[in-house]
């Protein structure tokens, strides 16, 4: 693995601490992106902190351009960065609120596969990988914005895995359920956490559909339910 280069948005999150040290941790070069994280969040020589936000096109471009200029390739793009908002069922659900279900969890990977695709056709290899959910395949009630939104962005990745089979690249969606967070242990106070996913374990994922045994993976929507299946 030692010099291939990983770009991870939402490089600091629940999921992206354990994403970026696994691809550290099996040799990638990691870029992570978010719009605070900084380069004392992973004392790794290995890791560069790029600080921006993924509301534009143009800051995409901008972001991937920075990575090419520096280490001449992006590899892998691992794109975590979404959002979850409920509480509302479909017939409540206003239009700000849906908007921002599909900035979060749509737009930003539709600017970041547009930034991040033409380097990697040019490449003749690259792999994609986002983070969907379970609720994507599964939707339940008063969360119908949340679910519209990532079901989107599997469609979205299988076409992109479609569109660029012919240029050596590959595009995987993973489906987690509930994953064990700081941020859903403080939003559910009172769940068993007994049967959440483990950040680690989709980390793990992630990092074999990077290397050289997930090659023939593409287009697929894996889902990682644990025990709560």
């Amino acid at each position: 693995m030692t010099g291939k280069t990983a770009l991870v948005t939402g490089a600091n999150g629940g999921l992206g601490t354990h994403v970026t040290k696994a691809l550290l941790d099996a040799g990638f070069v990691v870029v992570g992106l978010a719009p605070k994280i900084q380069q004392a969040d992973f004392g790794h020589p290995n890791f560069t902190a790029l600080p921006a936000s993924l509301d534009s096109l143009d800051a995409a471009k901008k972001a991937a351009d920075t990575v090419i200029a520096r280490f001449g390739r992006i590899d892998v793009l691992a794109h975590l960065v979404g959002g979850f908002g409920g509480g509302q069922t479909v017939a409540d659900t206003d239009d700000a609120r849906f908007q921002r279900m599909f900035d979060m969890n749509l737009n930003s990977a539709f600017h970041m596969l547009r930034a991040v695709i033409p380097h990697m056709r040019k490449a003749g290899a690259g792999r994609i990988v986002a983070i969907g959910s379970r609720a994507a395949e599964d939707p339940g009630p008063t969360v119908g914005a949340y679910s519209a939104s990532k079901a989107a962005l599997v469609s979205l990745i299988r076409t992109v895995a479609v569109e660029n089979k012919d240029a050596g690249l590959t595009a995987n969606v993973i489906l987690p359920g509930t994953m064990d967070t700081p941020a859903n242990r403080k939003a559910m106070p009172g769940a068993d956490t007994s049967t959440w996913v483990q950040p680690a374990s989709v980390a793990s994922l992630i990092v074999w559909l990077a290397g050289d045994a997930g090659k023939d993976v593409t287009g697929a929507a894996i889902p990682v339910y644990g025990q709560a299946l």
